[in-house]
C-alpha cells in the first residue's frame, strides 16, 4: 500500500480549549479590573456592609456615596442607629428617595438591638429575616461580613445571567426569577465568595450596562449566549408596558417672616413620616381651606410652575401655590405643624422635589 507523503496528509484538527468556569473567571476579572475603592469595602463589619446594601437598593453607587459616610457620621454602630428617632434617620435619608426603606432600615437596626443583643445576626435566614432585607440582600450581606456561600440576585445581577445563559423574559415573571435564581445557585464558587460576590455586583454595573454594554471587556464573553445570538438588546425582557396613572394635587406654600409652613406625612404612604407642604385638591378654595383648617387669613399669590414627580406605580403633578398669611391664631400651632425658616431648607427631612421648590422659594 502506497503512504500518504507528509504533504498530502490531514493537518492536525485544533480544538479550542472549553473556557475556565464562569466563576473563576469573574473572580480573576474582578481582582484585576473591578472595583476596590468603595467606602463600603474592605471591611467585615455586618452594620456596614448592610447599611450600603439597603442604600444601594435601586439607587446608583454615586448617588449613595455622600449618603452612606454622613449615616456613619451620625450613626457608627447599629445600638446608635436603633436609639435615634426614625425622624432624625430620615433627615439624613431625604433625597435618597425610596423612603420606606430607611423605616424598614429602622425598624431592623431596633430589631437587631432587642432581639439579637445588638449583635448583626449571621445565619442568612436569619438576616433574611429583618425588616427590609430579603434573600438576595441577606446573601450579600453574609457573604462580605461572613464569608457565608449564598446567591445573589438583584437587578444587575439579573441581568448578567439572563443575557449569559439566554434566559428569556421579564425577570420579574415567577418563572423566569425561578430559573434565575437556579442558574445563580449552580455557578457558585466553592471558595472566595466574597470575590465572587462583588465580580457579579461590578460586571453588571460596569460591564454588562442596561445601554451600550462593553462587551468587549467582558470576562465571561466568550461563552455569552446573548452575545453569540445577536439578543442582547432583547435579554432581559422588559417590564411589559402599562400606563402609570396620573394624580395631581396643590401644594401650599403658607409663607410668613422667611418661614414656610410644614405638615408631617402620615406613617404609611408615599413620603412616609417626612415634612412636606400641606396639601389640597387641585380645584379647591385655598383660602376657604386655610380659613376652616387653621383659621388663618391668607391672600393667594401667582401660581408657581407645575412639578413633575414619578413613582414607580404612578405619576404625579404638584401645582405649588404660594400663600402669603396675615393672621395665624396660636390655636393652629398643633403637633404635626412646623413653621421652617427658608434658611434651614437644607438640613430637612424633606421629599426630594419639595426641597428642591423651597431652595428655590430661599432664593427667590
Amino acid at each position: 500500500m502506497k503512504r500518504a507523503h507528509a504533504a498530502d496528509r490531514e493537518p492536525p484538527r485544533t480544538t479550542r480549549a472549553a473556557p475556565r468556569p464562569f466563576a473563576s473567571r469573574l473572580i480573576a476579572w474582578q481582582k484585576e479590573r473591578g472595583r476596590h475603592d468603595l467606602p463600603w469595602q474592605h471591611t467585615r463589619d455586618a452594620y456596614r456592609v448592610w447599611l450600603s446594601e439597603i442604600m444601594l437598593q435601586q439607587t446608583q453607587v454615586a448617588t449613595v456615596i455622600p449618603y452612606y459616610r454622613r449615616f456613619l457620621a451620625a450613626f457608627p454602630d447599629v445600638a446608635s442607629l436603633a436609639a435615634a428617632p426614625v425622624e432624625r434617620m430620615l433627615e439624613l435619608w431625604s433625597g435618597l428617595g425610596y423612603y420606606r426603606r430607611a423605616h424598614l432600615a429602622h425598624r431592623a437596626a431596633k430589631t437587631i438591638v432587642d432581639e439579637h443583643g445588638g449583635a448583626f445576626p449571621r445565619d442568612v435566614a436569619a438576616i433574611a429575616a429583618l425588616p427590609g432585607i430579603g434573600r438576595s440582600t441577606a446573601a450579600a450581606i453574609a457573604a462580605f461580613a461572613f464569608g457565608a456561600r449564598g446567591a445573589i440576585l438583584d437587578g444587575n445581577v439579573k441581568r448578567v445571567l439572563a443575557r449569559h445563559a439566554g434566559i428569556a423574559g421579564f425577570p420579574g415573571d415567577t418563572k423566569v426569577e425561578r430559573a434565575l435564581w437556579q442558574r445563580a445557585e449552580s455557578l457558585l464558587p466553592e471558595d472566595d465568595i466574597e470575590t465572587y460576590t462583588q465580580a457579579l455586583m461590578d460586571l453588571g454595573a460596569t460591564v454588562c450596562l442596561r445601554q451600550s454594554p462593553r462587551c468587549d471587556a467582558c470576562p465571561v464573553a466568550r461563552d455569552c449566549v446573548a452575545r453569540r445570538d445577536g439578543r442582547i438588546g432583547a435579554l432581559p425582557a422588559p417590564r411589559p408596558k402599562r400606563e402609570l396613572p396620573l394624580r395631581a394635587v396643590s401644594v401650599l406654600l403658607l409663607e410668613r417672616h422667611n418661614e414656610v409652613l410644614l405638615e408631617k406625612r402620615p406613617a404609611i404612604g408615599v413620603w412616609a413620616g417626612l415634612w412636606s407642604l400641606p396639601e389640597l385638591a387641585p380645584d379647591a378654595d385655598v383660602v376657604a381651606h386655610c380659613k376652616a383648617r387653621f383659621a388663618a387669613d391668607v391672600a393667594l399669590e401667582s401660581p408657581l410652575p407645575a412639578i413633575e414627580h414619578g413613582f414607580t406605580h404612578f405619576r404625579l403633578t404638584l401645582h405649588p401655590q404660594p400663600c402669603a398669611v396675615h393672621t395665624w391664631p396660636r390655636r393652629a400651632e398643633e403637633p404635626g405643624l412646623l413653621w421652617l425658616p427658608l434658611a434651614e431648607v437644607a438640613g430637612a427631612a424633606l421629599p426630594a422635589p419639595i426641597k428642591k421648590l423651597l431652595r428655590q422659594r430661599a432664593t427667590a
